[in-house]
């Protein structure tokens, strides 16, 4: 059985008896989540993958894959892999999974959208938080150290819950 999930409450996000201070969304939170919003989309997901920097720290987990110098993420609604990792060479929309800053020297995938419906949004995932206060582009995202702290706890299959006020 999966772990207690993760809650986000709008004091921050919950986890095995601990509160975490988190960013979301540059839009705030959305019922009706579109690629590009800006958006946190409201539900029930669970984590279906951690990723990790192998050149910047250690495995976290014996679960976690690493993120390879090539590794792309789909953004683009239009292609049959929307959603989904791709690997560079990749001629549609991608965001890089490794990037010059930390952000995503630990990410925790979430199956937002695990079909792959044109236009309902990807990659959303945990991460870590440019600095407190600054929104995501949809993603949660967290002091460096909370969300090594989460991932290190955290299982596949464990529920993220995102629950709240639409703004």
């Amino acid at each position: 059985m999966a772990p207690q999930g993760l809650c986000l409450t709008p004091t921050g996000l919950t986890f095995l008896g601990r509160r975490f201070p988190c960013v979301i969304g540059r839009t705030g939170l959305t019922d009706n989540k579109r690629e590009g919003d800006m958006a946190t989309p409201l539900g029930t997901w669970r984590i279906s993958a951690l990723l990790y920097r192998p050149d910047r720290l250690p495995r976290p987990a014996p679960w976690a894959q690493a993120i390879r110098p090539r590794d792309l993420w789909s953004d683009d609604s239009a292609r049959p892999d929307y959603n989904q990792p791709v690997t560079a060479p990749y001629a549609g929309s991608h965001e890089a999974l490794r990037r010059a800053d930390p952000l995503y020297d630990l990410v925790l995938v979430t199956d937002w959208n695990a079909a792959g419906t044109p236009g309902k949004g990807s990659a959303i995932f945990l991460h870590q938080w440019r600095r407190p206060g600054f929104p995501t582009a949809g993603c949660i995202a967290f002091r460096r150290d909370h969300l090594h702290w989460i991932a290190a706890r955290a299982a596949p299959g464990t529920r993220v819950i995102v629950r709240g006020m639409v703004g």
